[in-house]
């Protein structure tokens, strides 16, 4: 019979770190196309109303928001607790909804225009009153397709 020599305590080798660049990159890549970063910065408390029946819009690309809600509080002490219009990053008034709508349509293509949709982003504590001359607004700029935001009701 043969004798096994006892050898010494064997060495790990180090671990590769020559992939680790690709997986980095694999990460970053998902990240970047998964995430989608906020176009506007919201300036008004918008908390919408609760619906039972609501349907999801089919292009969201396609759509001009109109934020209506009372100033977050850091900027109450300069533009006080009455419901405001956002459009877009600024505040606004009713005669310059118009103005937004038209703007709106010009930086879509010509193809799209028909399909333009205006989500009014109301909250629930808004008087009724500043809605409907939005809406009047919106009908003398032609933009008839409206849409409402609303959460879904939890039984």
């Amino acid at each position: 019979m043969s004798r096994f020599k006892e050898s010494k305590a064997r060495e790990v080798p180090a671990i590769s770190t020559a992939s680790l660049p690709d997986v980095v990159f694999m990460l970053l890549f998902f990240f970047m196309t998964v995430t989608s970063m906020r176009e506007t910065e919201l300036k008004v408390k918008v908390f919408v109303p609760a619906a039972s029946e609501g349907v999801k819009l089919e292009r969201k690309s396609l759509a001009s928001n109109i934020y209506v809600g009372v100033p977050l509080p850091e900027l109450q002490r300069m533009l006080g607790t009455e419901p405001r219009i956002q459009l877009n990053d600024s505040f606004a008034t009713i005669s310059d909804i118009q103005t937004y709508i038209a703007s709106e349509r010009e930086a879509r293509d010509e193809s799209e225009r028909p399909f333009l949709t205006t989500v009014m982003k109301v909250d629930e504590n808004v008087r009724m009153g500043i809605v409907t001359d939005i809406k009047q607004e919106l009908r003398r700029a032609n933009a008839l397709k409206i849409s409402y935001n609303s959460r879904k009701v939890e039984h």
